[in-house]
């Protein structure tokens, strides 16, 4: 049987502990065509444990971004359904990747984000935050249609939403129970990922602005 026309894309920078249990369940997947991992500028061996792992290795020789890295993985594949899957995750099932592709394969919306399990509170909260989550599923055009100077860094996400919004596009969220990730500080330290959450959430709003901005001029 030909596999369904789903492309998974993993955007990753130095994640070699975690990488191939992203890679295994996506390959495993009855819903994915083809795991893609795009390595952006890793330093460390993950290059070589994704492709143990089963996947398609893209390799860009220096670090540009999360959101550069998933545009440029558009030119390595046509599939018509993209779905994006962060590098450092924990506990991916097929469960979750049911959850974010099938409602995208079935029309039922344009995209679908996962928001990872933080706990009761924590997942309350996170329901009532803007969608950050590297979990998301679309159709091709949501992200192709997209210039490319929106999706630098960590305005990608914002980017991605407020595209949907501002066309009535139907997208949403489920919560992908049990599903962690390997934490920033405990990649590189306490301080220093404090540091790099307070960018994040400034970049995130400062994003929202942009991309508003940009639309009210027809720009986006």
């Amino acid at each position: 049987m030909t596999k369904p026309a789903v492309a998974a894309i993993i955007p990753a920078y130095n994640e070699e502990q975690t990488v191939a249990d992203v890679v295994r369940p996506l390959k495993a997947s009855p819903h994915v065509g083809e795991v893609l991992v795009i390595s952006d500028g890793s330093t460390d061996r993950t290059v070589e444990v994704a492709r143990a792992a089963g996947a398609t290795v893209h390799e860009l020789s220096e670090k540009g971004g999360k959101g550069q890295a998933m545009y440029r993985a558009l030119s390595f594949t046509d599939a018509p359904v993209v779905a994006f899957f962060d590098a450092d995750l924990i506990g991916l099932t097929q469960e979750h990747i049911e959850q974010l592709v099938l409602p995208v394969v079935s029309g039922s919306r344009m995209m679908n984000v996962g928001v990872r399990d933080k706990g009761p509170l924590g997942t309350f909260i996170a329901k009532h935050l803007p969608l950050v989550g590297g979990e998301r599923v679309m159709l091709r055009q949501v992200i192709s249609s997209i210039d490319p100077k929106y999706l630098k860094g960590f305005m990608v996400e914002s980017s991605l939403n407020y595209y949907c919004r501002s066309r009535g596009y139907s997208y949403g969220a489920v919560i992908l129970r049990d599903l962690t990730m390997r934490r920033k500080f405990q990649k590189v330290g306490l301080w220093p990922s404090a540091l790099e959450y307070v960018k994040m959430w400034y970049a995130v709003a400062k994003a929202m602005i942009i991309v508003r901005v940009a639309r009210a001029r027809k720009e986006f």
